[in-house]
């Protein structure tokens, strides 16, 4: 199973979410309807089949509305949901519980369905050696429980910011006169800890950039037979990322070329939310 987030990561994200919820006045709804100290248990159930990720966000909207709350997790993050599976449980109180609701559902859900949609992906390409990858077309101010979430349902993370590798992209290519001299700058710039990417568009560029000795190329939209006489032309000299035009009826032919990765934007970027129900018991 994946290695949990520290709360410390979380409880930011959570913590803002409740102030956008709760506004000026608190909820007010639970606050007319429901008598201060009453106690309310309830589960947390998954009304459709996917993958568990991102239960410490239910269970630090509950604790920072009321830090005497039991919160029991019954699954781990990764794990395989059918439909009706109780993800926690939790006891405490009545108001507490129902103005937290919302954001822990939120967050959870979100986080479920990133995962559940990169298991299907991962489980697309079950057999080959291509890892499936994201990007940072994230939600902002999400992108590192979003992250989490794809490692949950078994894809690698590609970089998280712009500062922990260098990406060079169509637009720095042209900014700096080429693939060969962009990537000749970026190697002369990068310390012995911080990789190399360059992306191409076609194999003249592939060859101008294997060269130059870069850690990893990105094959943008590549058709399959360009992809397989790039695998080829490299010869290992560089680990190859295919991106574009992928898809789940797609990802299992573009693995079969022999591409060491394959990045998906719609992990993060189109990924439905998972419906998660909270419901009194």
């Amino acid at each position: 199973m994946t290695a949990p987030l520290p709360d410390l990561l979380i409880e930011p994200v959570v913590r803002a979410a409740l102030a956008e919820d709760l506004g000026r006045a608190g909820d007010v709804t639970a606050m007319a309807c429901i008598d201060a100290d009453a106690k309310l248990s309830v589960a947390f159930a998954a009304r459709k089949p996917g993958v568990a990720a991102g239960i410490a966000c239910a269970r630090l909207a509950l604790a920072a509305l009321d830090p005497e709350a039991r919160f029991e997790t019954l699954v781990a993050d990764g794990a395989p949901l059918a439909a009706g599976t109780v993800l926690a449980r939790a006891q405490g109180n009545a108001r507490a519980i129902l103005s937290a609701e919302r954001t822990g559902l939120n967050l959870l859900g979100r986080l479920c369905g990133v995962a559940t949609l990169t298991r299907a992906y991962v489980d697309a390409v079950d057999g080959t050696a291509a890892r499936i990858v994201d990007t940072r077309k994230t939600t902002p101010g999400l992108r590192h429980l979003e992250k989490y979430a794809v490692r949950c349902g078994g894809g690698v993370n590609h970089r998280f910011g712009l500062d922990d590798a260098i990406l060079i992209k169509d637009n720095h290519i042209a900014a700096c006169g080429g693939v060969a001299e962009a990537v000749r700058r970026a190697r002369a710039f990068a310390g012995h800890l911080m990789k190399v990417e360059v992306e191409v568009d076609g194999l003249d560029q592939l060859e101008d950039a294997l060269r130059h000795g870069p850690d990893v190329v990105m094959l943008d939209n590549f058709s399959l037979d360009d992809l397989r006489a790039a695998v080829a032309a490299a010869k290992g000299r560089a680990v190859l990322e295919a991106s574009g035009g992928v898809n789940l009826q797609t990802v299992r032919a573009i693995a079969e070329t022999g591409v060491d990765v394959i990045s998906v934007g719609a992990l993060t970027h189109s990924a439905a939310a998972l419906d998660i129900g909270l419901d009194a018991v």
